[in-house]
């Protein structure tokens, strides 16, 4: 099994650095990776009931070379303001696509649905998401946060608190990292035990080292849905400092697509809005562009179920009532 990269983190990944914020009266928040140059992705969308902005720049055959910053939010349609937020923090620093004089910053942004977890949303004529989204770009590191931070804050899955999870992977000199807001429909554990979906692809104790379980419950497999149409979704992102052009980033992202079904059951649902983004940020070329894209493909799945685990384990309650119980209270460690 690949070991996790120094981090264990997205940001093992040069290029890029990860942002938070939230507001816990509002019980939402935003997640920003900035990055270091313009960046090729991809992204590709599984869940039946998707909030997503500038995606269509992520297309093959635009115009576009790359993205300058990615955003993962809370606040479902009124989150979809956080991208504009990044927007004017990076043409503060001078950072766009360049139209003559003019520079734009190319930033795609998904959502995820948590406008009714208690949290106050009276916010009056304009949703705070763009303040939260300039924020999380201040905050922006090396080193962020997981569990209830950022676009995790007011995620919830349907027996526990939801949160942001991520880890990393070396695949030879070959760094892949995944990041996971996770609001899923579905459940990371399975039926009412312990053990995790993903716990075969678990590295070093990451979320709590309890294996699979040595007798599986009757009703492992019968699907618990939270919710109802639209109120969730799991955020994802794969980045690799392997140099990739959009079509295969698209694979990229396919292929990380069963990390969400190695580590959420069920997955992809109506709904839900799953989205997987992909990214290249760097320039080591694959010695076999086929079979190592390939493998390359199997690790950031296994990484995306690792780190959609961590978002669970590393969650907190909220301080006041309702909130949805944390992992680690139900199931504190021996």
């Amino acid at each position: 099994m690949a070991p996790a990269g120094p981090r264990n983190l997205i940001s093992d990944v040069e290029g890029l650095r990860v942002g938070n914020a939230h507001d816990a009266d509002l019980r939402s928040g935003v997640t920003v990776l900035l990055l270091d140059a313009p960046t090729p992705a991809a992204a590709d969308v599984r869940g039946g009931g998707p909030g997503t902005r500038e995606t269509r720049a992520l297309d093959e055959g635009g115009v576009v070379p790359g993205i300058h910053a990615l955003v993962l939010s809370g606040g479902s349609a009124f989150g979809l303001d956080a991208a504009s937020g990044v927007q004017s923090y990076l043409r503060e620093q001078g950072t766009g696509f360049a139209v003559g004089p003019v520079r734009v910053p190319i930033v795609p942004q998904a959502v995820l649905f948590d406008l009714l977890n208690g949290g106050d949303k009276d916010w009056g004529r304009h949703p705070p998401y763009q303040d939260i989204a300039f924020q999380a770009c201040e905050n922006a590191t090396r080193e962020f946060a997981l569990g209830s931070a950022g676009a995790g804050f007011g995620a919830s899955t349907e027996r526990h608190k939801g949160g942001l999870g991520s880890a990393s992977a070396l695949y030879g000199d070959i760094t892949l990292g995944a990041l996971a807001a996770v609001n899923a429909v579905g459940n990371v554990t399975i039926a009412d035990t312990h053990h995790f979906w993903a716990a075969p692809f678990e590295l070093d104790h990451e979320f709590g080292g309890r294996g699979l379980p040595k007798t599986w419950p009757a009703d492992a497999l019968d699907p618990r849905l939270k919710g109802a149409l639209g109120e969730n979704t799991t955020l994802c992102v794969v980045a690799t400092d392997a140099e990739l052009d959009r079509t295969n980033l698209k694979r990229l992202a396919i292929m990380a697509q069963a990390g969400l079904a190695r580590a959420i059951y069920p997955v992809n649902t109506p709904l839900d809005g799953d989205v997987v983004f992909a990214l290249s940020c760097g320039s080591k070329s694959l010695a076999d562009p086929v079979y190592d894209l390939a493998r390359l493909g199997a690790l950031a799945a296994d990484t995306l179920a690792r780190a959609i685990a961590r978002a669970v384990f590393e969650a907190t309650a909220y301080e006041t009532p309702p909130s949805p119980p944390a992992y680690r209270d139900l199931f504190p460690q021996s």
